[in-house]
């Protein structure tokens, strides 16, 4: 038998392999409406503006798709590792990138109260853009 918590879980994974550009999803099925969201980009609070925020993100995704692995599940946290494939318009023109990172959850009850996504920003975007792309790559060669 699920328990509320692994509901939430399982809502929040179907939620981020169904949004798209023309579909967020039931973002107050998953989220409480206090929420507070960070990921390299920005740090938010509030349910109206993490629903801003996918908007925005989202507005020149051709298509984004998350492989999660096992959740490691500490009471009312959760690390939740994933890869992401992500196809977007102005990404090295729509290939696909792919990104390993992980979400950081705090929950309660059926909702999440605080989400954190780990990943290297770069590989997901200063490497994949045409003149930064190139010089990222060099700084990662000559720095190792």
């Amino acid at each position: 038998m699920n328990t509320p918590r692994d509901n939430c879980l399982e809502r929040f994974q179907r939620l981020f392999n169904q949004m798209s550009a023309h579909q967020l999803g039931e973002l107050e099925a998953v989220y409480d409406r206090d929420v507070a969201f960070t990921d390299p980009f920005v740090t938010l609070y509030g349910l109206d503006a993490l629903g801003d925020y996918f908007t925005g993100a989202y507005a020149n995704v051709i298509e984004c798709r998350f492989e999660f692995d096992g959740a490691v599940d500490t009471g009312d946290q959760v690390a939740l590792p994933w890869i992401m494939t992500l196809r977007h318009k102005r990404i090295r023109r729509g290939e696909p990138v792919q990104v390993q990172g992980i979400s950081h959850l705090k929950l309660g009850g059926d909702r999440i109260l605080y989400h954190r996504d780990y990943f290297d920003a770069g590989q997901l975007l200063y490497e994949n853009l045409p003149l930064l792309g190139s010089a990222v790559r060099w700084i990662r060669k000559y720095a190792a």
